[in-house]
């Protein structure tokens, strides 16, 4: 893959972000690693044999799952399907575990992703010097089979965004000194909630994750984000039906299209919702041509047939911000 125009979105493992990667044009694909974090239960294997995701290869944080789960035995599994394991090695993952990831990224590429979070994993150089001395050694890898993945988690406010750039460049001053295959820095600025937002009318959350790495203006520093999702996980939350909701990626920021309105039915709420969209100043000039999720939204724009569900506005939502992000990126 080029280095310059790498894009490394962290996914949930789920219906939704799954069918926005399987309907990546090739294009799209070739220029893109996503990066999964595995949760308990996830049922990741039974959705990528029905969603082939069309980048060939993915990476796979084991972070939220029990030391016995083996990636040696999900990197064979994925074989069988025709696809490619990176995995994402962690500082708080213990030798044994680190050790598993470098065989199973052996049996592949020989490809890993190292997932520093600054603000929890090393204070400083020395720390840092030792945390990925650490990992490379258990894993066996060199520098140049791993691509640095700056995790600055959550941008909470414009403020915070000051805070997360400063650290982002002396992070970024210490990981130049070391031959990685790649270096990304990735922030997230969505809020882990919407239900506060109002209905029945487009509200602006601004991008200020994508701010950061713009002012950075560091050449040869990949972009990496949480897609159109937050980096606070909100764990053990009971599940509610849910209005249909589009979070839709412009330049400076994600526009929360959240349908009450044309009453009960949830088909026609999400036509009247796309319509609205597709008539808005957000819509591209390329229209439907944007992306595959930009045909689907054209598509429930000019029937009621077919609303889909919480899954298909993910889907949605996550393909239009893929394929804006990589036009926004070097390498276009």
């Amino acid at each position: 893959m080029p280095f310059d125009g790498a894009y490394l979105p962290i996914l949930r493992p789920r219906r939704g972000e799954l069918t926005a990667l399987a309907h990546l044009s090739a294009e799209e694909a070739a220029r893109v690693i996503p990066v999964v974090e595995l949760e308990p239960d996830s049922g990741l294997l039974a959705m990528l044999r029905e969603l082939r995701p069309r980048t060939g290869t993915i990476a796979v944080d084991f972070g939220q799952l029990p030391e016995i789960d083996a990636p040696e035995h999900l990197a064979g599994r994925l074989a069988d399907l025709g696809l490619g394991l990176i995995p994402v090695l962690r500082p708080d993952e213990s030798g044994p575990r680190l050790a598993a990831h470098g065989r199973a990224a052996r049996m592949h590429r020989r490809r890993a992703v190292l997932r520093l979070r600054p603000h929890a994993d090393a204070g400083n150089p020395a720390e840092a010097d030792a945390v990925t001395e650490r990992l490379l050694r258990a894993s066996t890898l060199d520098p140049d089979d791993v691509h640095l993945l700056i995790d600055l988690a959550e941008t909470a406010c414009s403020a915070h965004a000051s805070e997360v750039e400063d650290r982002a460049r002396r992070v970024l001053r210490w990981a130049r000194a070391t031959p990685w295959r790649s270096i990304s820095v990735a922030s997230g600025a969505m809020p882990p909630n919407l239900d506060d937002l109002p209905t029945d009318r487009p509200v602006a959350v601004g991008r200020l994750d994508a701010r950061v790495w713009a002012r950075l203006g560091e050449p040869g520093v990949g972009y990496a984000d949480y897609g159109v999702t937050s980096p606070v996980r909100r764990r053990g939350v009971q599940h509610h039906r849910q209005l249909p909701t589009l979070r839709y990626t412009t330049e400076a920021d994600w526009w929360i299209y959240r349908w009450a309105r044309r009453g009960g039915r949830s088909d026609d709420r999400c036509h009247d919702l796309c319509r609205t969209l597709v008539t808005s100043p957000q819509w591209p000039a390329a229209g439907a041509r944007f992306s595959w999720g930009d045909a689907e939204i054209a598509k429930r724009a000019r029937t009621a047939r077919g609303a889909g569900s919480s899954a298909s506005w993910i889907a949605w939502s996550t393909s239009h911000h893929i394929a804006h992000v990589l036009r926004t990126l070097p390498g276009h």
